[in-house]
């Protein structure tokens, strides 16, 4: 018999004066300067975050993180069309403990992230640990 997949619902909502809420709670009042395309690098950063979250609860380990994304957008070649076709996720984490599988935890981070899973091209993580550079196995 096949085991049925988990499936995760999510709303929002944008009122006629720009209010944006999830799921109706939290309404926040987006600056013109957050432009759709910084909102997508948001939900990037902040997956990545929580999929580490999530990974670094289960090893035991406590984190202290600072992250910022940058992307390109202009017409793809395969279509001609606007799109993001670079995109980078910077994460300046320290660790405690540093766990001894740590290119795992990182590899874990990246890939349970739905967004960035989510998106095309995929995102480039640079990850700095502890004060070193450190590239997830």
């Amino acid at each position: 018999m096949a085991k049925t997949a988990k499936e995760f619902g999510y709303e929002i909502a944008q009122d006629r004066a720009g209010r944006v809420t999830a799921a109706g709670q939290a309404p926040l009042d987006l600056d013109e300067a957050w432009t759709p395309e910084h909102l997508v690098l948001a939900g990037l950063v902040r997956c990545t975050l929580q999929s580490l979250r999530f990974h670094a609860n289960r090893a035991g380990v406590d984190f202290l993180a600072e992250a910022s994304a940058s992307g390109r957008v202009t017409k793809r070649d395969s279509d001609g069309r606007y799109a993001f076709v670079e995109l980078e996720v910077n994460v300046d984490l320290e660790l405690e403990p540093e766990p001894a599988d740590l290119g795992e935890l990182l590899a874990k981070a990246e890939r349970d992230c739905f967004v960035g899973a989510s998106l095309t091209p995929k995102p480039v993580y640079r990850w700095r640990v502890n004060g070193r550079a450190t590239v997830p196995t």
